[in-house]
Formats: C-alpha cells, sequence, structure tokens
C-alpha cells in the first residue's frame, strides 16, 4: 500500500518544536488548606459550608446537621460551655422527643472541643458508639444527639501544621 505524500510533512513544514522538559515548571506542592478542601469534598461538605467553616475564627467551631429534621442546619461552637438538647432555653435547640431537655455539653478549652452526654434517656453517640464520658472532637467527627447527627469542624486559624 502506497503512502499518500501529504501524510508526511517535508522536513520543517507544519511541525512545532516540542517545548524543554523542565521538572521544576510541572512541580505541584499542595498545601494543608487544600488538603482540607479535598477531604471536605470527599466528605460531602459544600463549597457554602466550606466557606463557612473557612470563616470561623480562632477559639469556635461549626456542627452542622448532616441527619435528622433539620438537616443542613449549621450551629456555632463559641462559648466555652454549649448546650444541646430539647429545651427551648438551649444554646443550641433540637426539637424532637429523641432528644432530652438538657441532652450534650459541648466544652470549649483553649482550642480544643470536647462533647459529653448529660444523662440524657437515649444517650449520646459518637463517631457511631454510645459515649460515656467525654470524647475529643476533631474536624469530621460525628455526633448524634437522637436523631439528629452532627458533624463538627474547628476553626481553620487553629490547625496545627503537618509535619
Amino acid at each position: 500500500m502506497a503512502e499518500h505524500p501529504s501524510a508526511h510533512p517535508a522536513e520543517g513544514e507544519g511541525q512545532t518544536a516540542a517545548p524543554a522538559y523542565n521538572s521544576s515548571e510541572t512541580t505541584v506542592h499542595y498545601g494543608p488548606d487544600f488538603v482540607a478542601q479535598l477531604a471536605a469534598m470527599e466528605a460531602g461538605v459544600s463549597v457554602e459550608e466550606q466557606e463557612a467553616i473557612a470563616a470561623l475564627p480562632s477559639g469556635s467551631a461549626l456542627l452542622i446537621v448532616r441527619r435528622g429534621p433539620n438537616t443542613g442546619a449549621r450551629f456555632l461552637l463559641d462559648a466555652d460551655v454549649t448546650i444541646a438538647g430539647r429545651h427551648p432555653d438551649a444554646d443550641i435547640f433540637l426539637d424532637d422527643v429523641t432528644v432530652s431537655r438538657k441532652h450534650a455539653e459541648f466544652r470549649r478549652e483553649g482550642t480544643s472541643f470536647t462533647v459529653r452526654d448529660l444523662g440524657s434517656l437515649n444517650g449520646l453517640f459518637f463517631n457511631g458508639e454510645r459515649a460515656d464520658g467525654p470524647m475529643a472532637l476533631v474536624d469530621g467527627s460525628e455526633v448524634q444527639v437522637g436523631k439528629f447527627r452532627l458533624t463538627f469542624y474547628a476553626s481553620r486559624a487553629d490547625r496545627r501544621p503537618v509535619a
């Protein structure tokens, strides 16, 4: 089978030089903020929620309802003690019969947070397991109060650098 003469251009005709390969121009370094954004996207955190988390001041955190009657609701943790329950005066009001009047306590110590059950009837669950004492909260921790599943996110200003 004969080749068509136009299938191969003459030397120098219609050809462009390939760019020189420089490994320093193709290496990309991603910082901890980018890594956190990727992890958040994988965990189902919307762009709007990522922006709310990024805007948190130092010493604060955010709880986002992932399941339950108020799915998508956000609660700011910015006090030393925050009570969640069915009582109308609770700091985090969770209106459902599966929630005790004073169900759980979120406590801030410096830039760290813990959660503990306040003797509720249905108990408190931390990452799917019943919590028997104070539990340390880290990004992505899931706290279940009655039917409500809340995910915890700390202020990005308080994140420790990755070694």
